[in-house]
């Protein structure tokens, strides 16, 4: 059975009133998953989880926040319940995102009998840039397959399998989940996207960003070349494992 885990972060108190309403709206069983505070978490299993050296090519340029290393933890504390509690697929989301209803039952009802080949399906919260290839088009609604993952955690559905591999392949992290799910070359999973999805981003209504970090003008200038360069480096590799 499928099961809906709307992961949310305690301390973000604005944001309970919209996850009530989407435990309201979920399409499967749902339940409210507590998130990993990066800041709260024990230094020491902080300290193991996150790897100093980089584990993966490319090298993933920037230390990881708090807020980072607390949402990768989040996702990976879902896909080891799916694990040990044999969740044969799961609906994750984060609670900063807001659904529309008809338009995101047609994108479930494209990605569902798709899930147990293909184990993860992102519902993007921004058009899916090309290139990318069609794997099932239903009138306006599709699941594609593109050659660069797309970033972001928002909205998605996992299958076991993939769970467990992911799980596997995270003992250590390195970079962002999001960041980490375009490595489908060393994770083994490959994540598909399903267009229109039906979501859409809330963070400022919802009570702003969990995750982000402030910087100096002249910090966010070195910041953005190095991010252009990452993000070069991965779609080649993407272009080269495709």
């Amino acid at each position: 059975m499928t099961e809906t885990f709307i992961i949310h972060l305690e301390r973000a108190s604005a944001r309970r009133p919209h996850v009530e309403t989407m435990m309201q709206e979920s399409p499967y069983p749902a339940r409210i998953w507590p998130a990993c505070d990066g800041a709260a978490m024990d230094p020491a299993v902080r300290d193991q989880l996150v790897s100093g050296p980089a584990l993966f090519q490319p090298a993933y340029p920037f230390s990881l926040s708090m807020g980072e290393i607390g949402c990768f933890e989040s996702h990976r504390s879902v896909w080891r319940h799916m694990v040990e509690n044999d969740v044969n697929a799961a609906l994750i989301l984060e609670d900063d995102v807001a659904i529309e209803p008809a338009e995101f039952r047609a994108a479930l009802a494209m990605a569902e009998p798709h899930i147990a080949a293909l184990g993860y399906i992102q519902f993007q919260v921004r058009a899916v840039k090309p290139p990318f290839s069609m794997v099932e088009q239903s009138g306006p609604v599709a699941v594609i397959r593109p050659q660069v993952i797309p970033l972001r955690t928002s909205a998605q559905l996992v299958s076991l399998d993939a769970a467990r591999s992911l799980l596997t392949a995270s003992e250590q992290i390195d970079r962002p989940v999001d960041g980490f799910l375009q490595l489908f070359w060393e994770t083994g999973v490959r994540p598909h996207c399903v267009v229109p999805s039906g979501v859409s981003d809330l963070t400022q209504e919802s009570g702003g960003s969990t995750v982000s970090r402030k910087r100096s003008l002249w910090q966010k200038l070195i910041a953005a070349a190095k991010r252009w360069t990452y993000r070069n480096q991965v779609a080649t590799l993407s272009r080269k494992y495709n």
